[in-house]
């Protein structure tokens, strides 16, 4: 399928080829030391972290998955940043100054204080197993989209291409410099992708016969029965999957999603932890969340004119019937459908390029962070136990093996995910969303224990992350099928999932008497 690429769509390949080559001998510098490697010296610009935490935020799933949602909802998405507005303000009052108070290289050394270092390496094994999942999803989302662009199939071997390509260009712009080369290689990928994305709204409000009055009023009155396209606030109770943006979800489960993300989530936390301080760490997050607001503004609103396009024959002048978008049998959203079939020369190739750097800003902030945990966490303890005078330098190379190590761990679990697909009916897009609940419920319980309680141990802490993930197992219908009548199945949504996860595990978590309480209890006997 690359014959239907032209010369233009080629220039544009090349240019951005030439921009990665560029850029990544331009930030790949040696760190010294690994202090420099995972935490960047600490000497971060703010306005630079703000960019790297949208772009970490963001991935091939929301490029795909935001422009669905416009076609298909409203723009009740966009009202999860109060959520997420709420939950940067926790965070940056609760954990960032402990985090920067306690020098840490990753959030879950923090625990290592309070319950020892057993608890820590338990946290850090959640977060690696979960982020795995999470983020090899989106790599093998953003591979499925290229291996229809550029190969016209999603055939195994041409999607297992298209995920090698993508991990390799990722492991080899971020490896040499660590995070700094990561961040400042995300605000280059920030840009393209949501250039690509406000291309992409130009050319197709060109292709509408219409005015804005016109698609305005087409939008607040979609048709008979059915709600207003331009609806920002849902105030439905609804408790299922359908209802994970309404407005009462968005106030619980989507803060809590959020604090995890923020605070919890190595992925996300070890960007604001290169800032000078605390102080300059929150004025980041909070930057990050007001920006989405904008960037999500935009891939919805590709949503809303895609269904003028397809779903308004009477504004476009065509007699078409609905489009029901497919790529050889399988479904697909409905901007592939756009991109494959509709799209200009250029703008094809531009896409094509914003949603590579859109996998990969996020598998460039995975790489990092699970690398840090790896070292940090797990490897550096049990190295200095064996030999205490090891050059600082060792860690560094470490970590760079370590992202060699997460690289293949990922590409294989993308891989996994491909056949995993063809014989589950549980759309990819909600699992990618929706798997981090696994590992954030107990996370959760555990960091709220620590906060605002003085009890919990070790051994409760393991018992609050293995409940959580339990707990969230339990909820997912194909689980419950296999143990309950079909009645008494229900559906869920993620975030009434989280809620009550986290309640659990905090429960679990505090029911532990600390070590201060069992030397009170024996001094006293």
């Amino acid at each position: 399928m690359l014959e239907q690429y032209t010369s233009l769509d080629w220039l544009v390949f090349a240019a951005y080829g030439l921009l990665l080559l560029g850029s990544g001998w331009f930030f790949n510098r040696s760190s010294a030391n690994s202090k420099d490697y995972f935490l960047g010296g600490n000497s971060m610009p703010v306005w630079v972290v703000a960019i790297s935490v949208l772009a970490t935020s963001q991935s091939a799933a929301t490029f795909l998955g935001g422009p669905d949602q416009g076609y298909r909802g409203d723009f009740s998405y966009l009202t999860s940043n109060i959520g997420a507005l709420i939950a940067a303000f926790f965070v940056s009052y609760f954990l960032i100054p402990r985090f920067y108070q306690q020098q840490v290289f990753t959030v879950y050394e923090l625990l290592e204080k309070r319950f020892g270092a057993a608890a820590k390496r338990y946290a850090g094994t959640m977060y690696l197993f979960g982020r795995i999942f999470a983020s090899g999803a989106r790599l093998y989302m953003a591979a499925i989209a290229i291996s229809m662009i550029l190969f016209g199939d999603i055939a195994s071997s041409h999607v297992i291409i298209a995920i090698l390509l993508i991990a390799t260009c990722g492991l080899l712009y971020t490896v040499y410099g660590g995070i700094r080369s990561v961040i400042y290689s995300d605000v280059l990928q920030c840009s393209i992708y949501v250039g690509a994305a406000i291309t992409v709204v130009y050319f197709l409000f060109a292709a509408i016969p219409a005015d804005l009055s016109t698609i305005y009023h087409a939008l607040a009155e979609p048709g008979e029965g059915q709600n207003s396209k331009l609806r920002f606030f849902n105030f439905a109770l609804d408790f299922s999957s359908a209802g994970v943006f309404n407005f009462w979800s968005v106030l619980t489960g989507f803060v809590l999603l959020n604090i995890a993300a923020f605070g919890l989530d190595q992925d996300m936390t070890q960007r604001v932890l290169t800032c000078k301080n605390a102080r300059e760490g929150s004025k980041a997050m909070i930057y990050s969340v007001l920006m989405v607001i904008p960037v999500m503004l935009v891939f919805i609103s590709i949503g809303l004119l895609l269904y003028i396009y397809y779903d308004r024959p009477d504004i476009m002048h065509s007699g078409g019937n609905k489009i029901v978008p497919s790529f050889q049998g399988e479904s697909v959203t409905i901007f592939m459908y756009y991109v494959l079939n509709e799209i200009p020369a250029g703008v094809k190739a531009l896409v094509t390029v914003g949603i590579v750097a859109a996998a990969l800003s996020t598998l460039n902030s995975g790489l990092n962070s699970m690398s840090s945990v790896i070292v940090q966490d797990l490897y550096r303890p049990w190295r200095q136990r064996v030999n205490k005078d090891i050059d600082d330098k060792h860690f560094v190379k470490a970590g760079q093996f370590g992202m060699l190590i997460v690289a293949l761990a990922l590409s294989a679990m993308a891989c996994l995910c491909y056949f995993w697909q063809q014989h589950s009916d549980m759309p990819l897009l909600q699992f990618a969303l929706s798997v981090m609940v696994f590992s954030y419920s107990g996370l959760l319980g555990v960091y709220f224990t620590v906060l605002f309680t003085q009890r919990g141990n070790q051994h409760s802490v393991l018992a609050a992350l293995l409940g959580g993930f339990i707990l969230t197992l339990m909820f997912q219908p194909y689980v419950m099928a296999l143990f309950l009548p079909q009645a008494w199945v229900f559906d869920l949504g993620f975030t009434w999932q989280l809620c009550v996860g986290t309640i659990v595990a905090f429960l679990i978590c505090s029911s532990g008497k600390s070590h201060a309480q069992n030397t009170l209890s024996a001094t006293e006997t």
